[in-house]
């Protein structure tokens, strides 16, 4: 049986991106971006939604094959939930799933062996939380604060979650990466005492 990871990079306010600001909010190191290469790092399949594919894959487009992991990426097994993508997928080694991506998910968790990961893709990844798929969350925190820039927040419309770290390190003196066993609440502790 699969099991499945999110994994986001954020600023330290909860957002995944910023206007005007570079990739990796220009902090990424040489600790961090070996850690990217590790061949560990690669050996799952990606799941990704639509706008991810479409920015995921410009970027292969147009940047050459060792930029900053994107070569690996482009060589894994990828997933795409779209409704308005059509197959076949230009990207190489990218399946495309029409249908219900929960259901997907938890069929690939059912009968998969390789691990699964999201990237990207916020909703997609709040879908498979609220239905209990995700069997960790990791994020490496950005030590930036993007609160005028910042787009696409991260927790925006999350359930109430529980996070029980299971592993950390420390990137370049300055990334966090923190990984949680994730546990969905119903209410928050003691509500219903």
């Amino acid at each position: 049986m699969a099991t499945l990871m999110v994994d986001f990079i954020i600023s330290l306010d909860g957002y995944g991106a910023a206007e005007g600001w570079p990739g990796f909010w220009g902090m990424e190191g040489p600790e961090y971006l070996a850690w990217l290469e590790d061949p560990s790092e690669h050996e799952h399949t990606t799941l990704m939604g639509a706008n991810t594919y479409r920015l995921m894959s410009g970027f292969a487009e147009q940047m050459p094959d060792d930029a900053a992991g994107l070569g690996a990426l482009t060589a894994m097994p990828k997933v795409v939930f779209s409704s308005t993508l059509k197959a076949p997928l230009s990207w190489a080694n990218s399946e495309l799933v029409d249908g219900d991506a929960v259901e997907a998910v938890r069929e690939m968790k059912r009968r998969d062996e390789r691990p699964l990961r999201t990237l990207g893709s916020v909703s997609l990844c709040r879908s498979l939380l609220r239905a209990g798929l995700v069997d960790r969350y990791r994020l490496v925190v950005f030590p930036v604060i993007t609160g005028a820039t910042g787009r696409d927040r991260i927790f925006d419309g999350y359930p109430d979650v529980k996070l029980d770290l299971v592993r950390s390190r420390l990137f370049d003196g300055r990334l966090q990466m923190l990984e949680y066993v994730p546990t969905v609440l119903d209410a928050p502790p003691g509500a219903g005492d």
